[in-house]
């Protein structure tokens, strides 16, 4: 009926649920975006000129992506199908693991961010955006006399 806890167990569990409501409302975007797993997978860095954002999308056909900007938000958008049998044919499916579907990330990108200066390109399923920084931001060494 009831579940017994010893201290060690109770201590690993409520552990484990104060970090899972952590994710939970954890809700600030931002250039590292939302705390909770999504797709696609998403790296995210940058030099002092530019931002570099990495998006692993296997699968995902270059037809189907979205990338926009607007007010400083980076949104990535798509569909991934993937090749199951149909319902006419007497295969069946035990196992499908693979997500599917549409799907949407949205990053705050830092206020530098040119929205003018950016490409994109897919190759190999992994999407690389590149956003340049403004040239007013850009680091500087003053000479003093």
């Amino acid at each position: 009926m009831y579940a017994s806890y010893s201290p060690r167990d109770l201590f690993a569990e409520l552990d484990r649920l104060q970090r899972h409501m952590q994710r939970a409302l954890d809700l600030s975007p931002s250039i590292r975006g939302f705390a909770r797993d999504g797709f696609p997978a998403l790296n995210v860095g940058g030099t002092p000129q530019t931002l570099e954002i990495y998006a692993f999308a296997p699968g995902v056909d270059a037809s189907t992506l979205e990338v926009g900007l607007e007010r400083g938000l980076l949104t990535i958008a798509g569909e991934r199908q993937t090749e199951l049998p149909d319902e006419q044919s007497k295969s069946a499916v035990h196992i499908h693991e693979r997500f599917r579907g549409r799907f949407s990330r949205t990053l705050s990108l830092p206020d530098d961010a040119d929205p003018e200066q950016v490409s994109a390109r897919l190759r190999d399923g992994i999407l690389h955006i590149t956003v340049q920084r403004r040239a007013s931001a850009q680091p500087r060494r003053i000479t003093v006399q």
